[in-house]
């Protein structure tokens, strides 16, 4: 495997241990200073810079491959002369298999890189999204029993007075028309 392939692979299980640590189910004391933690690489400008670019490196190579693929599918056509080289015998048929193979692989191995980086980011906004709600529930709940409930009936009464007044002006107009 060329090497940056090795460096894609090993960036897809980087993906994956993030996106399981991520994924646990843990209690939200356990889970804010994980993702803290995880958060401190990505939250400085020039690691930004260096992934954005792994990023479009890889959807190069995943360009590449593809193209590739569709080249080796090509290759065994059997419209194609390299159809009839495999009959003379000067290519053998295990070979194109083996640039198939390869080509696929490689294609396979950025596509999933690609796509488990995108669900990474999102994965880890919707999590630390969620653990901020349940922050504010909480603070809330908390909160909740000190907001007197006669307050709250002496706004709902003021209003429903400027409600009144509001459609008695409103009649008022409606009769000057």
């Amino acid at each position: 495997m060329a090497f940056q392939y090795v460096l894609t692979f090993s960036l897809l299980v980087l993906e994956m241990i993030l996106f399981s640590l991520i994924s646990l189910p843990l209690p939200s004391k356990m889970r804010r200073p994980l993702l803290k933690t995880l958060y401190i690489p990505f939250s400085s400008q020039q690691f930004q810079v260096v992934m954005k670019c792994v990023i479009v490196f890889i959807g190069i190579m995943f360009i590449d491959s593809v193209n590739r693929t569709f080249k080796v599918n090509n290759d065994l056509n059997p419209v194609n002369p390299i159809v009839d080289s495999i009959a003379n015998g000067t290519i053998s048929r295990s070979e194109i298999q083996s640039r198939r193979f390869y080509s696929q692989r490689n294609m396979y191995l950025c596509g999933f890189t690609l796509f488990l980086s995108l669900v990474l980011t999102r994965t880890y906004s919707m999590v630390f999204e969620l653990l901020e709600v349940k922050e504010k529930i909480a603070k809330l709940e908390k909160d909740g029993g000190a907001v007197d409930s006669t307050e709250l009936k002496e706004k709902i009464a003021t209003l429903e007075k400027e409600r009144e007044i509001l459609l008695q002006k409103s009649k008022a107009l409606n009769e000057e028309l």
